[in-house]
């Protein structure tokens, strides 16, 4: 059965992504933000998923908010961190009244929007809601990365659940040329229980992304590659960028 994207996949998706590094990724953002004189007290972690960077956040004392389009990954986030607030609201037209010192956004999640207009609306609410001089962090695919990722070949294993069970994954990703557009197909099976997620991701490159942010008003920015801030080459697959709010 096919479901929308991150509604299915949240009760299996902390087991498919147990080797992601979320703990390096926050140690590489507050590296930067110290260096660069910013040293946060309140973060928003967007596209929170399922809490797992948030977690790595808070466990740096920082005061939290958690932000996801999905109820059900915010489920299993407030189930996994109850002290902590999250928000079900979309990148795009989000208000939550308040400013961050530090606002993330991490794991490719802004390529799931597709259309530049809304990436753009998207770093405009950012950029509203970081405190004067606040950092922001962000990764994307470029479109080396959207096109090549996986280099064509299908992902598939086994991974455990609580309780012993095990879910059995099979992901295989279809890019299309003519609108540059890449489309992973996840499908899960727990048991006899099959599901099926389509996700599909535009590729942005640093050409594409300074204008953007320049309209939504970012004092400075810098693209580098993790996890050495290195400048990005030509055909990196992923991009780091961190752009400061105006004083």
């Amino acid at each position: 059965m096919q479901r929308p994207p991150f509604s299915a996949l949240a009760g299996v998706y902390d087991a498919i992504m147990a080797d992601i590094e979320y703990a390096d990724w926050a140690e590489f953002i507050l590296d930067y933000a110290h260096d660069a004189g910013v040293n946060p007290v309140s973060a928003l972690d967007l596209a929170c998923g399922t809490g797992a960077l948030t977690a790595e956040l808070a466990a740096h004392d920082l005061k939290v908010t958690g932000l996801d389009f999905s109820a059900e990954m915010l489920a299993v986030a407030q189930t996994r961190l109850p002290g902590l607030n999250f928000v079900q609201a979309d990148l795009r037209d989000f208000e939550l009244g308040e400013r961050f010192d530090l606002i993330s956004c991490v794991f490719d999640s802004l390529n799931n929007l597709t259309l530049p207009a809304d990436f753009q609306n998207a770093l405009e609410r950012m950029a509203a809601h970081l405190s004067p001089g606040g950092l922001l962090a962000f990764d994307v695919n470029t479109r080396t990365g959207v096109r090549d990722l996986w280099e064509g070949e299908a992902m598939e294993g086994l991974a455990e659940l609580e309780g012993g069970r095990e879910v059995h994954y099979h992901w295989s990703h279809h890019y299309d040329p003519e609108t540059e557009l890449g489309t992973v197909q996840a499908i899960c099976r727990v048991d006899e229980e099959e599901f099926i997620e389509l996700h599909t991701e535009r590729g942005y490159d640093v050409a594409d992304l300074e204008p953007m942010l320049h309209a939504a008003g970012f004092a400075s920015w810098e693209c580098c590659e993790y996890p050495d801030y290195a400048d990005p080459l030509p055909d990196s697959p992923r991009i780091w960028v961190f752009a400061r709010a105006k004083v």
